[in-house]
């Protein structure tokens, strides 16, 4: 091991020239808001991870001697995170790397080939197969996607890149996805979301998919939204979670090279509104859609796929064996309701008025949009406020949890009065998660199309 070392580097910060092993170093001058790490994974190998959010350009060294230094790369960052293997080839081992910033060589610009990993031909979007029982007219009905804002491969192709990125955030450190992770069904698995100051925010978030289903057409669990195309632009300002202004989005947004391509490529213009931005993030959550689960299978052959367990679970759930009305809440394919807004019995007093907190009428106090089952399994924590770490204890409050309350729906109210008690067995809370997990669909949460389209490296 070489002892620690001290490098000016451009004369304006000095750090230590830490050596991790004989084969690795790194020495750096960090541009604002930026860190950086060096970690060896194997004797001849190291890897480099540059966070810096401010996208700025960084020069990659390696040197044999301390003294002559090649540059190995020059890289531009996107979404503020660059990472590289570092390899010592050729000899002699003992090569040392270093990373910087040098505010004289920022002549790199994002473009769609450097900054993105798109396919050559675009991912289809528009014209997606879906099982025949989305045919149904009481899912058809469901379709909240206006005539104004049909969904396009190049639209739905700008709304993933927007929906990745960190630039919507007034300080460049978090984007949709950060509340919204693909693999946790496009949900948070926080009970409670991060805004871009650290500063925690009062409800969870929701998960995506099937967002295109939903016949009240609102959005957000207080439904304060009318369209999806007004909720996607309200986290952007929304002072804990993004910041942002949007006339400070658009012009940011008009900077990057690559985004006036993708604006052209989607609206035939390169000038870039808020009201675009609203259209092609709204295009890309429609298109993220679940259809390919256990249960998408079941209904081709008649459910011969589940197990005795998920059978029962399913005849709980649909009220064929048993008392629970879970199917009146959560009906179709989609596992949505119709038009009705819901109270579920959560509490009393209410802690979160959800709709009637919006609306002022206390008829609606406790009342919450009422989200799709899709993926549910993969969207723990759950309800309004994440309080619930499973699904066990969802169904187990659905069984004997239920508070009575002025407002608490129908369905949840027994015969006699008062709330309704499931007093699910053991075996039968067991039986109904079993059910719920064949809403999981694993190829939406591994589908390329709808995950992080930026390159940062390798």
């Amino acid at each position: 091991m070489k002892p620690n070392l001290l490098k000016l580097l451009t004369g304006s910060l000095v750090l230590p020239l830490l050596t991790l092993t004989a084969t690795a170093a790194t020495v750096a001058i960090l541009a604002p808001v930026a860190s950086l790490s060096l970690t060896t994974t194997n004797p001849v190998q190291a890897s480099l991870t540059i966070s810096n959010s401010g996208d700025q350009v960084w020069i990659i060294q390696s040197s044999a001697s301390l003294t002559n230094w090649v540059t190995v790369a020059t890289w531009k960052i996107h979404n503020g995170l660059y990472h590289e293997t570092l390899t010592n080839h050729p000899a002699p081992a003992n090569l040392f790397y270093r990373a910087f910033y040098d505010p004289s060589q920022q002549d790199i610009f994002s473009t769609v080939t450097n900054a993105l990993l798109l396919p050559a031909s675009l991912y289809d979007y528009a014209e997606v197969v879906l099982p025949a029982s989305f045919s149904a007219p009481v899912i058809t009905a469901e379709d909240n996607t206006p005539a104004t804002n049909e969904t396009t491969d190049a639209g739905a192709t700008l709304g993933r890149v927007l929906f990745y990125d960190k630039r919507l955030s007034t300080n460049q450190t978090i984007a949709c996805a950060s509340c919204h992770q693909q693999a946790h069904g496009f949900s948070d698995p926080r009970a409670l979301s991060t805004g871009f100051n650290g500063t925690q925010g009062t409800r969870h978030a929701m998960g995506l998919s099937n967002d295109r289903w939903y016949q009240r057409k609102h959005f957000f669990w207080d439904e304060r939204a009318n369209t999806l195309e007004d909720q996607v632009l309200q986290p952007i300002q929304n002072p804990i979670e993004m910041g942002m202004t949007l006339a400070a989005l658009t012009n940011r947004l008009a900077a990057e090279p690559f985004y006036t391509n993708l604006f052209t490529a989607a609206f035939g213009s390169p000038t870039i509104t808020a009201n675009l931005v609203s259209r092609a993030l709204a295009q890309f959550v429609r298109s993220i859609i679940s259809s390919q689960s256990p249960y998408d299978i079941g209904e081709t052959n008649n459910f011969a796929n589940y197990t005795a367990q998920q059978t029962l679970g399913r005849q709980l759930f649909l009220g064929q064996t048993g008392n629970a009305t879970c199917a009146i809440c959560h009906a179709t394919d989609n596992f949505v309701p119709t038009t009705t807004l819901n109270n579920n019995g959560l509490e009393y007093p209410y802690v979160d008025l959800g709709v009637g907190g919006i609306t002022g009428v206390a008829t609606q106090d406790g009342l919450f949009k009422v989200p799709s089952l899709r993926n549910v399994g993969l969207r723990a924590p759950y309800m309004h406020d994440g309080r619930f770490t499973n699904l066990t204890q969802v169904v187990q409050f659905y069984s004997t949890g239920v508070v009575s309350n002025p407002n608490l729906s129908p369905p949840l109210i027994a015969p006699g009065g008062g709330p309704l008690r499931l007093n699910l067995t053991t075996n039968q809370i067991g039986a109904v998660v079993a059910f719920l997990n064949t809403l999981t669909d694993t190829n939406l949460v591994a589908n390329a199309k709808f995950s992080d389209p930026f390159n940062y490296g390798n």
